[in-house]
């Protein structure tokens, strides 16, 4: 479970991280991608561990409500699945052109 929420935070993180201010950007690659404990950061910055935490939850959560809008993660993934299929069946000889196409034109019509 911790997994999957850093693994989406990370994502996340990619898809918006030029709508967060410099600090909260900063925070949230100390924390997330170099995994430096809440202390590490606290103390790199001078501010209290607690500082810190609020922080980031507070980054989560606005990571959280861009997602909510804009749904970039959303149609990533399924952007992926339908390339991953598309792969798949022109690989395995285990699709029509026609259906080929029409994952195509799906994919066209999501950019």
């Amino acid at each position: 479970m911790l997994l999957e929420k850093t693994t989406r935070m990370n994502f996340l993180f990619d898809f918006y991280q030029a709508l967060l201010t410099d600090k909260q950007r900063s925070y949230m690659e100390l924390y997330y991608l170099d995994d430096n404990s809440l202390g590490e950061i606290a103390e790199s910055y001078g501010v209290s561990r607690q500082a810190v935490y609020d922080n980031i939850r507070r980054t989560e959560a606005m990571l959280e409500e861009y997602e909510e809008k804009l749904c970039l993660l959303e149609k990533f993934q399924q952007r992926t699945q339908m390339l991953s299929q598309l792969t798949q069946g022109i690989t395995e000889k285990s699709m029509t052109a026609e259906e080929q196409l029409a994952l195509i034109e799906q994919l066209k019509e999501w950019d």
